[in-house]
This record gives structure tokens, sequence and C-alpha cells, in this order.
């Protein structure tokens, strides 16, 4: 089988299975448009699954169907290359990481796509100590503003299993002031599991930041603050 063959493969199975109620209840989760076949879990896994076990697939084979995939619109195709590349996890190489780094550049268009590459791949590839945290140094200056977001999204699950969040804080700074708004989001989402973990770095860095940073940031970063923890980050009135 081809990476055309199986794209058309795929594109074909969501056609045939489209259901218009699916990606409607999603489309409100998604200010920019959601283009979707309306495919259930269980329906993608099927098929994902029927393709995975036709002789003849390897690794090399699903790496670069994945640069197809990820070039349609469609959610689910993108989610099939994340799936698929996952199935190989265990013959992962530092190879695999650059292929997924591509993505950014031919399709990767909304935040649920780059925080599901966040969690299930790039998790693994801080994990399985393919990459560290400046093979992704340039991913905070990209032109995709959701390769941006995924620079700090990444770095949740890892930040999780560390004891000192300084080389996080030093990595993020240079984004406390990104003009969009998916990152600001994703900061703060960062930011909020730093402060449920270490409480008084987290505070210390969102202090230095109060004045200029957006306000999303700090809208998310605090969430889970008292009335009287959130008043702290609050910029001060100008006069």
């Amino acid at each position: 089988m081809t990476p055309v063959e199986i794209l058309n493969e795929l594109q074909l199975f969501g056609a045939e299975n489209a259901n218009l109620v699916i990606v409607e209840k999603y489309a409100r989760y998604f200010k920019n448009g959601y283009d979707a076949y309306g495919l259930n879990h269980d329906q993608l896994k099927g098929k994902l699954d029927e393709i995975l076990a036709i002789p003849g697939i390897t690794q090399e084979l699903i790496l670069e169907t994945s640069l197809m995939l990820v070039k349609s619109p469609k959610y689910e195709l993108t989610v099939s290359a994340i799936r698929l590349v996952l199935s190989f996890q265990k013959s992962w190489t530092a190879a695999t990481f650059k292929t997924v780094e591509q993505w950014f550049s031919l399709g990767i268009t909304n935040w649920a796509q780059t925080d599901y590459i966040c969690g299930e791949l790039m998790n693994l590839f801080f994990k399985k100590k393919l990459i560290e945290l400046k093979s992704i140094e340039p991913w905070r200056t990209a032109s995709n503003k959701f390769q941006r977001r995924a620079a700090v999204v990444s770095l949740i699950k890892p930040m999780k299993l560390s004891t000192d969040f300084s080389c996080y804080f030093d990595f993020i700074e240079p984004m406390m002031h990104d003009p969009e708004r998916e990152v600001h989001q994703g900061l703060g989402w960062f930011l909020r599991e730093t402060w449920k973990k270490q409480p008084q770095p987290a505070e210390a860095f969102l202090l230095k930041y109060k004045e200029t940073s957006p306000r999303l940031i700090f809208q998310y970063a605090t969430e889970k603050m008292t009335p009287e923890g959130k008043e702290r980050f609050r910029r001060s009135k100008q006069i």
C-alpha cells in the first residue's frame, strides 16, 4: 500500500461515514471553523487498525503518509496521522520527531490538533529522551501560532515529573508577550499546572509579568486560586 492509497482510503471512509450531527456538536469549540467528517472514536480506530494490519505497513511508510494526511483540512485525517505514528512508538528515533515537526508548516490549524500532538506524541519524545528543551526552542518564534502554542503545551506532562521548574520558566519567558490568543491560553494552562505543583515559583514568575503580559494568560493561570489570590495578579490601575 502506498501513502496515496492510504490517504484515499481514509478520505473515502470519512466521506462514506460522515455525520453532520457530530460536526455541529463540536463546531462551537472552534472559533475559526471546524472542518471534519464527524467520525466517532470507534469508527476511526477500527479503520486505522484495519490499515495497520495490512502486510507491509512500516514506520517509514506511515511517516511519509502522515505528511500527506496533515495537509488535509479534515480534522480526522490529522488525528489519523497522530494515531498511526503513535502505533510505532517502540521504534521511534529522532527522525520521527523531525517528521512530526514538519506537520506544523503543512497543515496544523487548530488548538485541538495541537494539544493532541503535545499530549500523545511530544510527551513521549521527551520521555524517551529523543528530544530535550533545546529541540523545540525554534518553535517559540515559529510563524505558525499553533506551533508556538505547542512549544509550551508540550511541557505540561514533562513538567509534572520534575522538581525544578526553573528551566521551564526560562524557556517560556520569551513567549510572555506573544500576540496570539491561542498561545496565551497555552501559556496560562501551563502556568496553572505549575502553580498546582509549586505555587511559590509560579507566583513569582507571574508577578514579573502582571503589568505587561496579556491578561488572558493570567485568567487561565490563576483560575484555581482564591479570589484573594487572584487579586494579587491584577494589573495596577493607571492614573
